[in-house]
């Protein structure tokens, strides 16, 4: 018994514990219980995102018996996964909306001095990821694990002016509606 308090009163990572410059973020840990025979059988689901304050941003999600092993889980898978979205000037370049499930995200630009406007879980995204200003609602479901998703989708599936000329063959002055 004894060996088990001892690693349930482990430290839960928070902020940047690896020197990696990567910022962490806990969105939520879900206490599962499993019955069986004998009794109940406790466990913890961590779910966590992690982002280099850049445009790069992770997510993942970890389980175990103790609080602070299913939070490292979380962190490692969400350091694997790790996705890049282009931003202009700390927020993003269009309005978009992700979806997962039944969560549906709205997430559009906003001007210098805005803020993050944004509920639980996606505003601990864009703080790790290095957005400073952006207007974001959650429409449907709040599951953070689906909010988190949608948010994700959405955000990857942002197009830049440049990819945008490309596929369209014009010029960025012309997408931007700066040619003359």
């Amino acid at each position: 018994m004894a060996k088990m308090q001892g690693r349930m009163q482990g430290k839960v990572p928070q902020g940047d514990d690896r020197g990696d410059g990567l910022k962490e973020k806990m969105v939520a840990i879900n206490r599962v219980t499993k019955v069986v025979k004998g009794g109940r059988i406790l466990g913890f689901a961590a779910l966590t995102v992690v982002g280099n304050g850049d445009g790069s941003v992770g997510m993942g999600k970890g389980k175990s018996r103790e609080v602070p092993v299913a939070v490292q889980k979380a962190m490692d898978e969400a350091r694997r996964k790790m996705i890049k979205v282009n931003l202009k000037n700390g927020t993003l370049h269009h309005p978009v909306i992700g979806r997962h499930g039944a969560a549906k995200v709205y997430m559009q630009p906003a001007s210098e001095g805005t803020g993050i406007i944004a509920g639980g879980p996606m505003r601990a995204i864009f703080e790790v990821m290095g957005v400073h200003n952006i207007l974001a609602k959650c429409i449907g479901s709040t599951n953070p694990y689906n909010v988190v998703r949608a948010t994700l989708h959405g955000l990857q599936a942002m197009n830049s002016p440049a990819e945008i000329a490309a596929k369209r063959g014009k010029s960025v002055e012309e997408i931007m509606g700066l040619a003359k």
